[in-house]
Order: structure tokens, then C-alpha cells, then sequence
């Protein structure tokens, strides 16, 4: 038999009207495929479970065809769900929610479980064994682009993506109500934690020692050091700031949610150390309204790369004599200002830094050093006498 088709901006139909007419279309609002067929005079829609529009197409025409028949109320058993697919739905509605840098990372770590779990793996048959496996093998090299061993810290984030899309997938429902998993296949199991995590706190010293480095570097690398340093933010917010972001007048810094890797929107104050850095990238770059603070040497329309700014940190370091130390970057920087306040309460300083949760700050970046310690000793004894 043949098929007549048509092609339609939004969707395709086989077949002939009032014979053997099949249209194939998206949901408007989650871009899951639907095939629409008549029966008996009645018109009968199911969900196809997919995106892919070259198979969608060709089960239009076989059924159009008569090689497939369809179930005589509209309903069919749905196909199980692989990994790719939940990936797709992930990747289309949660990821494009998050920050930048997280999007590219989601979209990567995606790619990876594919090609080791297997695209047509169906999710809710992962176990124990499987989660042994990847970190066997990402531990060693053996999973991940680079083919490097990883840390402990890597792995977590890795497992963590996975549980978090395997959750939402657990809460989610396709068009006809049905849950996208009945459960987290993979829920309560421990994911591998460093033991001794090397979190540097840049000491003051060392900040006064690359504040005077700065001087003899690109301008750029002084004003995000200054800004980094009285706001506490993280360098990927910083070099991606415009002036748009910024209000002189009100002293004030807005942080864009899609630069956060909270993709936590919020506006902080600033002292007079950054105003006055501000002033002077004015000065070096007087650009447009939506123009970046810290733009790219070779073009002012774009925004610093991170690479620029990690070359800049080494060598700052060099120039001032600070020897080479695991975990002293930008970084450092964001643990110092949440030391340096820790006599504030922890939601003053939680919005100041940009920090979505007090436990974080007390888990990961808070350490008191000795001049606090003997402080709070003097002020307990204070107290009793």
C-alpha cells in the first residue's frame, strides 16, 4: 500500500483522510511525542514516551501502513524507560534551570553514565553492584572523558547528579499520570567522602602579598582579586559580572542566578575597597550599559574565561613568592571571608556570600584560627571572674 505523508511545521501525518490518517505531534508543554489515529469514527491519542523525531515519523507510517495496530481503546502498555531517555527529559526541563557552568556539567556527566551504563539501560534495574562499579572505575580512569584517576570528591559529585535525576524522575509524571519511576532504585546508598578534604584558607598575609603582585599584572586580575575578597563570592560569579549588575550609587552588587552555582539570585553591599577597584575598571574599559566589568583581552564584549583567571592566579603567586599549595586558589578566598565573619550571625553571612544554606558554611568553609580561639578563651574567662 502506499503512503501518502505530509509535512507540517509542527507535526507529520501518513496515510489518507478518512482511510488510514496517523499524525505524530508534540505536547506543547513537556515536547513529548503523540500519535493521534482514528477508530471506528473515534479519534484516539497516545503518548509515543519519546523525542526523537525520526522514529516518531517512522511509527506514523507503520501504523498508517497497517504493520503495527494500535489498541482498540488508545492505550498501550508504555515502553520501559532507558537512561537515555530520562536523560533527554532531564536535560530539557531541569538542566536549562541551573547556572551555566552547571548546565555544562550536567550535560557531560550525562554523556559518561551513557557510555558506561549503557544507553537502552533501563534505570530502575540499577543496583548496589552498579554503583560499586562506577566508582571502581572512575576511581581508576577506566570511566570519564579524561581517562585520569579521580578523588573521592569527583565521585561524589558525579553519584550526587545521578540521585538527584533519578529523584526527580521518582516525583515526576509523563502525560498520562504515570510516574517516570516508581522509586529510587539507587536511594540510601553512601557516596565515597574524602577523608581529609583540603580546604586552604588564605591567611592575610597572603592576601597582602598578592594585592601587592597585582600591581605589576593585568588590571583585571587586581580588580577581581579585590572583589573576590571583600565579597566572598566565587571567581565563575565575579569575571562574568556587567555593569548592569552594578548600582555606584547604592553601593550595592547584584549576583545573576544563571553566574551562581546555586543559581541563587541576590544583591549584597560592598565596601569602599570595591568601589574604588570598580572605579578603576571604569576607567580601563568605559564601555556600554550591559558591557563586562572584567572583559576578555582580546575582546571586550565577552567576559573573562576561567582559564585567564587561573593562569593569573599562578602567576600572581609567584610573583609573591607564595610556594605552590593543593587547594590555595580563588577559592581560598571564599573560605577567608566566611572566617573573617564568623563572629556575625550565620544568616547575615550566608547572604552576604551568596550561600544558600548555613550547614554549608559551617561544613565546608568556616575555620577559626588561632587568634579566635585564644579570644573566645579570654572572653570565657572574663566571663567567670
Amino acid at each position: 500500500m502506499m503512503v501518502r505523508t505530509k509535512r507540517g511545521r509542527r507535526s507529520y501525518s501518513a496515510g489518507e483522510w478518512g482511510r488510514n490518517r496517523v499524525r505524530v505531534f508534540p505536547d506543547p508543554k513537556t515536547g513529548i511525542l503523540q500519535i493521534e489515529w482514528r477508530e471506528n469514527g473515534r479519534r484516539l491519542t497516545r503518548s509515543l514516551k519519546h523525542r526523537d523525531w525520526s522514529r516518531a515519523k517512522q511509527q506514523a507510517d507503520e501504523l498508517a501502513a497497517g504493520f503495527t495496530k494500535p489498541e482498540p481503546n488508545g492505550h498501550k502498555e508504555p515502553e520501559p524507560l532507558t537512561l537515555e531517555t530520562l536523560f533527554d527529559i532531564y536535560g530539557e526541563e531541569v538542566t536549562p534551570t541551573k547556572a551555566e557552568a552547571s548546565q555544562k556539567y550536567d550535560r557531560g556527566t550525562m554523556r559518561m553514565f551513557l557510555k558506561f551504563f549503557g544507553r537502552h539501560r533501563r534505570p530502575d534495574t540499577l543496583s548496589k553492584r552498579d554503583w560499586d562499579r562506577f566508582i571502581r572505575a572512575r576511581r581508576s580512569g577506566r570511566a570519564g572523558r579524561s581517562g585520569r584517576p579521580v578523588g573521592n570528591r569527583t565521585i561524589q559529585q558525579d553519584l550526587k547528579l545521578l540521585i538527584a535525576i533519578l529523584n526527580w524522575a521518582a516525583k515526576s509524571r509523563d502525560v498520562e499520570g504515570r510516574l517516570l519511576l516508581d522509586s529510587n532504585p539507587l536511594r540510601g546508598l553512601k557516596t565515597p567522602t574524602e577523608k581529609n578534604p583540603t580546604r586552604v584558607l588564605l591567611t592575610d598575609a597572603e592576601y597582602q602579598a598578592l594585592l601587592r603582585a597585582s600591581e605589576a599584572m593585568d588590571w583585571r586580575f587586581r580588580v577581581a582579586l579585590v572583589i573576590a575578597h571583600e565579597t566572598g563570592h566565587r571567581i565563575g560569579a565575579i569575571r562574568q559580572l556587567r555593569w548592569s549588575d552594578i548600582d555606584l550609587e547604592a553601593k550595592i552588587i547584584r549576583w545573576r542566578a544563571e553566574n551562581e552555582k546555586t543559581g541563587y539570585e541576590h544583591r549584597t553591599p560592598v565596601t569602599a575597597e570595591v568601589l574604588a577597584v570598580l572605579e578603576e575598571a571604569r576607567m580601563q574599559n568605559p564601555r556600554g550599559w550591559d558591557s563586562p566589568v572584567l572583559p576578555a583581552p582580546k575582546d571586550s564584549s565577552r567576559c573573562l574565561d576561567r582559564s585567564r583567571v587561573r593562569v593569573w592566579w599562578d602567576k600572581a603567586q609567584k610573583l609573591a613568592g607564595l610556594e605552590p599549595k593543593r587547594g590555595r586558589g580563588w577559592h581560598s578566598l571564599r573560605r577567608k571571608f566566611a572566617s573573617d565573619l564568623m563572629d556575625q550571625p550565620l544568616k547575615v553571612l550566608c547572604q552576604l556570600g551568596g550561600w544558600k544554606t548555613a550547614q554549608t558554611v559551617l561544613q565546608c568553609y568556616q575555620r577559626p584560627d588561632e587568634g579566635q580561639l585564644r579570644k573566645a578563651l579570654e572572653a570565657r574567662h572574663e566571663a567567670r571572674s
